[in-house]
Parts: structure tokens; C-alpha cells; sequence
């Protein structure tokens, strides 16, 4: 089933790029099938080969792999026309499938002829690195932590932790943590605040090495005991190694920034009020945004309760 989904999304994909095409020729449009008296043509047969196979054409495949390229086209053609047979693209979920799948299709064609035209410049992808750079944390974090479900068992805990001033923590951890970091003496290694949740976060920025917290720390996840072994500055990756995902992230803002000059030159009326959940009788333009928070450092490398 999954295969059979993977691969009518291929197929709506091809069907969208086939429209976007230049004029062909009757040897493009000319049929490699028909199912029903319903079409498959060589164009349609052509652009399906070059998407799944990373650009190879028919001639670069075997007989045996055209012919089962054709018998999928087949399958999925007579199974589409079966199921608008029997009603299903009446349904509302499949009509809003289809929705969904066109407004994405749609979406990413136009994104992909927009940013053939819009190549990030070198000034541009330095901008922003100088941008993610200003709020890249300057220290890294590591710490050790015993994470239990009540206060009371945390603080019994910080009772036994003082009277042996400290040195039986990872034994402590072991023993009583639920956490997976209990393994290794609820050591989290090193991490950047931003890659914690904010109350575990704002308790280890403010201790200092060695110290352990004196009062539990209450997240989500339960209740936190928590000691600073150490802090050491954080080293920015260069220019060169993230200049990929630079472009990656310009081209994203590029796009966004295109996409909501369109959207403010459209008349929109909205008629769902986000407030409330509830339909009006419309106001004219989209709904206010809330702002956009600054950019976020990099996660912390852990699988522990603490992380973000």
C-alpha cells in the first residue's frame, strides 16, 4: 500500500511537470498505452523514467525495466479509473487530498522556476551567515542530571547529594533517574542552552562548575537535579562548511518573501475568525501573524528528557 502511494505521488508530480513543458511534437504526445481509451503517453512514459531514475531516459533501460516501467503506468491508470468509478473523488477527504497534493505541486514548480531566476549572490549568502552568526551561542554547556517524577523524591535526593558533597551523584542517577542518561550517570554532555527546554536551561546558566542545583527543577519531563561539570566556548562552524544550507535557507526566504507579495496583491476574504475557531461574515485581508522568533542555535546532541 505504501509502495502504491509513493507512487501515485510520482505520478501526480509527472502530471503537473507535463503541463509546464514547451510544446511537443505528435511523437512526445502520441500514446505508449491506452487503458479504457484513456491515454498513456510517450511524454507522460518519458518524464515518469527520468524522475525515478535520477534522469536516465527509456533507451538507457533494459527491455525487461521499460516494460515494467509501462505495466506500472498501466496499474496505476486503471486503479485511479476504478476509483473515480465508484465515487471515491467524491469523498471529502480524497477531494481534499487532491486539493492538498495540487496547491503543493503548484507550489513547488512555481518555486522552482522562481529561484532558477533568483540564484542567491555571495553577498547574500554572507548576510545572512553574519545575520545566524550575531545570535550563535558564545558557550556550550556540560552537564549531568537526575530526573524523577515527584519534588518529594527530588528533594531527598539533594538531601543525600549534600551529605556526600556530591560525589555519589552518578551512583544517585543510576539508581533513581528515568531518564535515559541514567546509563551513564545522567551525563548529557555538552550542549548549548538553546538545546534544553527553558527551565532546565535557565538553571544551568546559572550555576557555576560543580554546583548542583539546591532546589528541583520542575519541566515536563518531571523534576530535575542538575550539576554544571563544566562551560567552554562554542566554536561557529566557517563560511565554507554551512554555505550549502545558507543557500538553502536565502532561497527559502526568497521564495517565502515572493509567495506573500502575491498572496497581499490577491483579494483574500477571511471568514474563519483563529480567535475564536468560529466562521464570520469575512474581513477582508489575512489573518495577523505572530512574530517570527529570532533564529535558534543548533539542538543539543542528546536524547535526554532535558532537550528542546
Amino acid at each position: 500500500m505504501k509502495h502504491l502511494r509513493t507512487l501515485c505521488l510520482g505520478l501526480a508530480v509527472l502530471a503537473l511537470t507535463a503541463c509546464h513543458q514547451a510544446p511537443t511534437s505528435s511523437a512526445t504526445t502520441a500514446a505508449v498505452a491506452s487503458v479504457n481509451g484513456v491515454p498513456i503517453t510517450q511524454q507522460f512514459y518519458d518524464s515518469y523514467i527520468k524522475m525515478m531514475s535520477g534522469g536516465r531516459t527509456a533507451a538507457d533501460l533494459t527491455p525487461s525495466q521499460r516494460a515494467a516501467v509501462l505495466n506500472i503506468l498501466i496499474r496505476a491508470e486503471a486503479v485511479a479509473q476504478h476509483a473515480e468509478k465508484i465515487g471515491l473523488t467524491k469523498e471529502p477527504h480524497t477531494q481534499a487530498m487532491l486539493e492538498l497534493a495540487r496547491l503543493n505541486i503548484l507550489e513547488q514548480a512555481l518555486s522552482n522556476q522562481f529561484l532558477a531566476k533568483h540564484t542567491p549572490t555571495e553577498a547574500q549568502l554572507q548576510a545572512d551567515y553574519n545575520q545566524q552568526l550575531a545570535h550563535f551561542p558564545k558557550l556550550e554547556y556540560h552537564a549531568r542530571h537526575i530526573l524523577v517524577k515527584t519534588k518529594a523524591e527530588a528533594e531527598k535526593i539533594i538531601q543525600d547529594l549534600d551529605r556526600d558533597h556530591g560525589r555519589n551523584f552518578a551512583a544517585l542517577a543510576r539508581a533513581y533517574s528515568i531518564d535515559p542518561s541514567k546509563a551513564n550517570g545522567g551525563n548529557l554532555g555538552w550542549f548549548p542552552l538553546s538545546g534544553m527546554v527553558p527551565h532546565f536551561s535557565a538553571a544551568v546558566a546559572k550555576l557555576k562548575v560543580g554546583q548542583i542545583t539546591q532546589t528541583p527543577v520542575h519541566t515536563r519531563y518531571g523534576w530535575h537535579i542538575i550539576q554544571l561539570l563544566g562551560t567552554r566556548p562554542m566554536k561557529a562552524p566557517s563560511f565554507a562548511e554551512v554555505k550549502t544550507k545558507l543557500k538553502q535557507d536565502v532561497e527559502n526566504k526568497q521564495f517565502l518573501a515572493y509567495a506573500n507579495s502575491l498572496t497581499k496583491t490577491a483579494k483574500v476574504v477571511t471568514y474563519l475568525d483563529p480567535t475564536t475557531n468560529k466562521l464570520t461574515s469575512g474581513v477582508k485581508g489575512t489573518p495577523a501573524m505572530p512574530a517570527m522568533p529570532a533564529p535558534s542555535a543548533p539542538a543539543a546532541n542528546t536524547t535526554s528528557a532535558a532537550g528542546g
